[in-house]
């Protein structure tokens, strides 16, 4: 892929709707434009997305069907996104300044996938005439769960370390994260989408499918706003140690997962985009979720990270490096 065509890719995608609106609330923000939406719709919001992602990834999972070269991508999808979230925690900790429960939140999102990453890879291998396995859909939604719990429960620990009342986050038992509502109407929603197959999609496509976006644009416009009125508020807590760790992270779970899915009977292009999963930072479903169930985190911190640092590096420069080192290393 040429330097044109990377610059192409960035340019669309950068422009793209959504992405346009989270600048939009962000720039309002920053010029004090009172642009919020009231609490509980914003909360009715995330719940939908969370619904509509786990719908849509279960069924998905559905059509991919349980043999052996199903089930052990989504095992690894979902140790990943499980275990991930511990290190960039650790890793905030020692590089940042950030404090236990705003890099709790930081570390869900980087266990977590982005949508929009996965979807723009997909474009690249397939303007490259390479398909990947279907099941690559169910692993995307199958990794938003565990990094959420993940993240919650480090919320909690530090709590527990710091003793109540003195710590900078909300005391939470496994059995709390695990029940939190977003995680529930998520896995609910996977659980149903893959029970009722494509005859359900079909049932709620004019609910789950067609408004999607909309709803989607709507929600990163509130973030877009609510992040920038964070950072007019909170200039100096995005340290530097926080921006670096927005740019070399993706790469360390890109090396991590390449690792990981040598093993496994995917295609080059399959094994790809488990890369790209590893990379990206989601920012639909975990800061819907943290919204929800960590509102002490400060989305100016996680949502400039995820969307605004990582999310054009992975474009840019990511997502070509993923696609070239996948097929170098996996193509007989």
């Amino acid at each position: 892929m040429d330097i044109n065509s990377i610059l192409s890719l960035a340019a669309s995608t950068l422009g793209s709707p959504v992405v346009l609106f989270f600048i939009l609330g962000f720039l309002a923000a920053l010029a004090r434009v009172d642009l919020s939406l009231p609490q509980p719709v914003a909360k009715t919001i995330a719940l939908y997305l969370m619904l509509a992602i786990g719908f849509k990834g279960g069924v998905g999972l559905a059509d991919s069907g349980a043999g052996a070269a199903s089930v052990l991508p989504l095992l690894v999808g979902i140790l990943f996104s499980a275990m991930f979230p511990l290190l960039a925690f650790g890793a905030l900790r020692v590089a940042s300044g950030l404090g236990r429960t705003d890099a709790a939140a930081v570390a869900a999102h980087y266990g977590s996938i982005s949508i929009v990453t996965f979807l723009t890879a997909t474009q690249v291998l397939a303007d490259r005439g390479e398909a990947a396995e279907g099941i690559l859909v169910a692993v995307a939604a199958a990794m938003e769960a565990p990094a959420i719990v993940a993240g919650l429960w480090l919320a909690g620990r530090a709590v527990k370390q710091a003793g109540e009342g003195t710590a900078d986050g909300p005391s939470l038992s496994a059995r709390e994260a695990v029940l939190n509502s977003s995680v529930v109407v998520l896995l609910g929603a996977l659980a149903i989408g893959w029970f009722t197959g494509k005859d359900g999609l079909a049932d709620i496509k004019p609910f789950v499918v067609d408004p999607f976006k909309g709803v989607l644009c709507l929600f990163l416009l509130d973030m877009g706003a609510v992040a920038g009125r964070g950072l007019l508020q909170n200039r100096s807590a995005i340290d530097r140690g926080t921006v670096l760790f927005g740019l070399y992270m993706p790469l360390v779970g890109a090396a991590l997962m390449a690792l990981a899915v040598w093993p496994l009977d995917l295609s080059p292009a399959g094994k790809a985009l488990m890369i790209v999963l590893a990379a990206s930072a989601s920012y639909i479903a975990v800061p819907a979720a943290m919204r929800l169930a960590l509102p002490e985190a400060k989305p100016v911190i996680y949502t400039t990270l995820s969307l605004g640092i990582t999310f054009p590096f992975n474009v840019v420069v990511g997502i070509p490096l993923y696609v070239a080192a996948a097929f170098a290393l996996f193509a007989s």
